[in-house]
């Protein structure tokens, strides 16, 4: 039974790292730490078992790994990767981080570049992965240049940051607006990639290194992908409410990253901009966070499909 759902595990299980992960960042920057560690663990264990599977595939199976590597959820290996590197870097750990950079550096051309060929309109909400992916690798090089005062990562961050942001306006095009209401989970990442820009903005506002105009247009723009992240998180939240969908399904855990991602961007955004409504509202929404989480937790050990083949990808 064990190596029959190890065999059938699908690329979205990625976002459990990533929602893992980012819970894990927001327990520490509000000063959880213990709590973090156990997140951390929980996201490091799960990252190595994907990553074996991953590379399991890619040499033993070359056609499933390329029939799984064009859709959406195979840049969850880039996005996981990169928000692990993150709270590892935030850990001191800062060549652990630089390799995990690297890889995620190498994943990414190979992956969006698939993902992109194989484009359609009418997509769900894990089209906004082109997006979460680039502006991850522009957090963890962000996060990077300045544990390690390399402005040369800077500039990389900048790039990707800009990027991230072009390809979500693209992604918004290819978006079916009408998983809104009807989507399966994966729909909040529309809202989780502005909230990921909005912390790649904050990093990079943090850093001190620009000035002048340069300085101004990153705290605008990221102040306005923060703006339009907290107004998508209400709309998402409210069609919830409207619309439960309480059927377990392993595109929820796009769901916690997103929730996740806009605690520690709007807590970021006001440490680097000193604005302590906006740290306080990082703080109240990471309890949503974590209670999310909880439930989802709850929902994939007691859901009668968790190990059974055939699992939504």
């Amino acid at each position: 039974m064990a190596q029959r759902w190890w065999q059938e595990l699908p690329p979205a299980a990625g976002a459990f790292v990533m929602a893992t992960g980012i819970v894990s960042i927001g327990l520490h920057l509000t000063g959880y730490e213990v709590l973090s560690w156990i997140w951390l663990t929980i996201a490091c264990v799960v990252w190595a078992l994907l990553a074996i599977d991953f590379v399991t595939r890619f040499v033993r199976d070359r056609p499933r790994w390329t029939s799984e590597a064009d859709t959406p959820p195979a840049l969850t290996a880039v996005a996981a990767t990169t928000v692990l590197g993150t709270r590892i870097s935030l850990l001191g750990w800062q060549a652990v981080a630089a390799l995990l950079l690297v890889v995620a550096a190498v994943e990414w051309p190979v992956l969006l570049t698939t993902v992109l060929r194989h484009w359609h309109r009418r997509m769900p909400g894990a089209v906004f992965l082109v997006c979460v992916s680039t502006q991850g690798v522009a957090v963890l090089s962000a996060t990077l240049a300045i544990a390690l005062d390399l402005d040369r990562l800077l500039y990389v961050a900048l790039v990707f940051f800009t990027l991230g942001l072009c390809l979500y306006l693209a992604a918004f095009a290819y978006f079916d607006v009408g998983q809104v209401w009807t989507g399966a989970g994966d729909h909040w990442v529309a809202t989780g990639a502005l909230a990921i820009s909005a912390l790649a903005g904050a990093k990079l506002v943090a850093a001190h290194r620009w000035t002048g105009v340069t300085q101004d247009v990153l705290r605008v723009t990221t102040l306005i992908v923060l703006g339009l992240n907290l107004f998508g998180y209400a709309v998402l939240l409210l069609a919830e409410a409207v619309r439960p969908r309480r059927k377990y399904d392993i595109r929820r855990w796009a769901t916690v990253f997103p929730l996740g991602m806009t605690s520690v961007a709007a807590f970021s955004t006001g440490a680097a901009i000193d604005a302590a409504g906006l740290r306080l509202l990082g703080r109240l929404l990471l309890v949503i966070a974590v209670g999310a989480w909880l439930l989802t937790v709850v929902a994939l050990l007691t859901d009668r499909t968790t190990f059974a083949p055939n699992r939504a990808r």
